[in-house]
């Protein structure tokens, strides 16, 4: 296998393995020093504050209840989620509804919460959001006025009162403005010369260059907006693209001047041309980016009327700006108010939800539930499409905490809905120590004669006192460098890397297995590591300490795998191993070469051995002889096979120590047969089943 793809499976297994432990419901901090550090590593985690408690105090809850926390002892906060605001969604018909004021129609609910997040554990709530019929809408009219308009400015002058009528379907309450823009009076974008800025298309009668002017204010007042807008005329500059950005930036944050309400806002951009962006000038222009935020902030709506010539510039623009869509005006924009219509409603039909900056740590995500059952999730989850007026959906909105964001200080965030001007708060509220911490008993003689305060059952060192108790004085220890005090010696690692050095002294780690344990002044020692014998430690005949089998009495060895009893070893003749052998862990080793066997008994190659068994060949392979009356009782020391043929016999080769026998009978017949012991001291015999007489 290639190394690379080796390696990246090894790589994939570890991070799956981690992924895996990560994922599970196991406290991971099971050394934490404190109740806050405890419960800040993830919800898993839980603290026993019992006085006495001594196993780890940071674990899991069944865990801690094994080991024998009590109830009253346990400290695990959990998170809550609480509904400070919960006015209903407006219900009401356009037709025959009751007039409200922007302020008391309502299309997002609930409209606060408060969140006391703990690390790692989820907190969730749902946002409903419905449309409401009639609701108001202020619309500003955003002209360039430059010459190659003149003809669509005709159209825009009854605007105000056909848009009026057209719109009484969605809405009864239609505010519209009108403003016009131009470019940057300055080279090179208007000649600055005297004539030129009186009158810059002369002959014909145009007004006098000019950035940017708010014509007309918000107002229902249609007949006010088309005599206004007709009193406007088209002017001239030497480049085609126009200063509309800086127009959208006046028109959207100058909300006093052109009389924004807290309603649907929506603003009309109408040219035929493209547009200046930073880089562009010296006076410089906005960036697109400035562009996004002001009009998000803002909560404007934009529609961008353009002419077929830059549709695929402003659809490239409209692509970066949520909330926004492109519209075709037709020659002289004729249809400017059938495509503001249409944009509109293309516009409020889509709903997204946008949340302010985030505190460092803290995590959000939405799942949305549309119509016709579609749910969406991850960014998507954000948004609902295809949504009529009185179309109601749902949001399911989940915000996480790590560790102890804004170092426990609230943090408020708000949730909105593109383009409208309601808006969800939520405060969020940290969890970042336990209700003990509150109830330290400051100067307890529990921290040697008063030298901490006891919280939580452990002691919070008072200044100029280390240790577990603070029972040290920092006078005693290294102070320059506390870790110094925690190695064995130069290069070493601080606690053998088995444990936490606490001002100046060693920690040891808690294992998973409560029976396995480090110990000694710098962790050096544990109970786990010794030699092993049959898959267990020590032979299971003994101890390991600091990394050494202690044995139990009559076993040695470096895995108390060697029995000093030499009761195995005893021959027949009551001898140690026969007196051919020596007795080690038990066991035979035979001395003599000739002999084997677990008592070094055995001696295939002895003469006599055909002779010796003879008797018991006989009695059991052909039930006769001298011992065919008690052949069961002495002769079932050897495994007995039956051949056909002499040439079926095992060879001297097959096996060590192979005796071929032939032997005669009271008939005067002979037999033949083989003797061998293997290498497992078990004794077999061949016997051919015919006799030769």
């Amino acid at each position: 296998m290639d190394m690379r793809v080796l390696l990246i499976s090894v790589l994939l297994g570890f991070v799956s393995h981690v992924r895996a432990k990560t994922d599970s419901n196991e406290c991971i901090s099971k050394n934490a020093k404190t109740c806050g550090e405890c419960i800040r590593t993830g919800p898993q985690c839980v603290w026993c504050k019992d006085p006495d408690f001594k196993p780890s105090r940071c674990d899991e809850m069944e865990s801690l209840q094994k080991a024998g926390c009590t109830a009253l002892g346990i400290e695990n906060p959990r998170g809550t989620v609480t509904i400070d605001k919960n006015k209903p969604v407006t219900n009401r018909k356009i037709e025959g509804g009751e007039n409200l004021r922007p302020e008391e129609i309502t299309q997002i609910q609930p409209q606060k919460f408060t969140l006391n997040l703990r690390s790692g554990e989820p907190q969730k709530f749902t946002l409903t959001f419905k449309r409401a019929e009639d609701y108001p809408i202020d619309l500003y009219f955003l002209m360039d006025l430059s010459d190659s308009m003149r003809s669509n400015l005709e159209n825009v002058k009854n605007l105000g009162a056909d848009l009026a009528r057209e719109m009484r379907d969605i809405t009864k309450d239609l505010r519209i403005g009108f403003g016009s823009f131009l470019g940057k009076l300055v080279m090179p974008f208007i000649p600055m010369t005297p004539k030129y800025l009186q009158n810059p298309c002369f002959p014909n009668d145009s007004t006098a260059p000019f950035s940017y002017k708010n014509v007309l204010s918000l107002t229902n007042d249609s007949t006010l907006f088309t005599q206004e807008v007709s009193k406007q005329k088209t002017s001239g500059n030497l480049d085609s693209p126009e200063a509309g950005f800086d127009a959208i930036m006046q028109a959207a944050v100058c909300t006093k001047e052109i009389g924004w309400r807290n309603v649907t806002r929506l603003l009309v951009f109408s040219t035929d041309a493209g547009f200046h962006f930073a880089g562009d000038g010296k006076l410089d222009y906005p960036t697109i980016s400035q562009l996004v935020d002001t009009l998000s902030d803002n909560n404007i709506q934009t529609i961008f009327a353009v002419t077929e010539q830059f549709r695929a510039l402003y659809q490239e623009l409209s692509a970066l700006i949520p909330k926004s869509t492109v519209g075709t005006l037709s020659t002289s924009s004729s249809n400017v108010i059938q495509l503001i219509i249409d944009s509109y409603n293309s516009l409020s039909a889509e709903v997204i939800l946008e949340n302010s900056r985030l505190p460092p740590d803290v995590f959000i995500s939405y799942v949305s539930h549309c119509k016709n059952g579609v749910s969406r999730k991850g960014e998507s989850g954000r948004t609902c499409f295809n949504i009529s007026i009185g179309d109601e959906v749902t949001f399911d909105i989940e915000i996480t905490a790590k560790g102890c964001p804004s170092d426990g200080k609230s943090e408020t965030i708000k949730i909105k809905p593109l383009g409208f001007n309601e808006e969800v708060e939520i405060v969020l509220n940290f969890i970042c120590e336990c209700e003990c911490h509150k109830d330290g008993i400051p100067n307890s003689q529990s921290c040697h004669f008063g030298n901490g305060t006891l919280e939580c059952g452990v002691c919070r060192c008072n200044n100029g006192r280390l240790g577990r108790l603070c029972e040290c004085s920092q006078d005693e220890v290294k102070t320059d460098d506390l870790d110094a005090n925690c190695r064995r010696g130069k290069g070493t690692e601080v606690c053998s890397n088995n444990g936490e050095c606490v001002y100046g002294m060693c920690e040891c780690k808690k294992r998973d297995n409560p029976e396995e344990r480090y110990s000694g002044t710098f962790c050096e020692c544990d109970n786990f590591n010794c030699d092993r014998s049959n898959n267990k430690l020590c032979g299971g005949h003994g101890r390991c300490e600091c990394r050494k089998c202690i044995c139990d009495p009559n076993y040695a060895g470096s895995a108390c795998d060697c029995p000093l009893d030499t009761s195995t070893c005893l021959a027949s003749n009551k001898q140690i191993c026969n007196g051919r052998g020596t007795c080690e862990c038990g066991v035979c080793k035979c001395t003599d070469s000739k002999f084997q066997g677990p008592t070094c008994e055995i001696c295939p190659t002895c003469p006599g051995v055909c002779t010796q068994h003879k008797d018991c060949v006989q009695c059991r392979a052909f039930a006769t002889g001298d011992k065919k009356d008690t052949c069961e009782k002495e002769c079932g020391y050897f495994n007995l096979k039956v051949v056909k043929m002499m040439n079926e016999l095992p060879h001297p080769h097959d096996q060590p120590y192979i005796n071929h026998c032939k032997e005669r009978d009271a008939n005067d017949c002979w037999f033949f047969f083989t003797y061998a012991s293997k290498n497992d001291s078990t004794i077999e015999v061949h016997v051919v089943e015919e006799l030769t007489c």
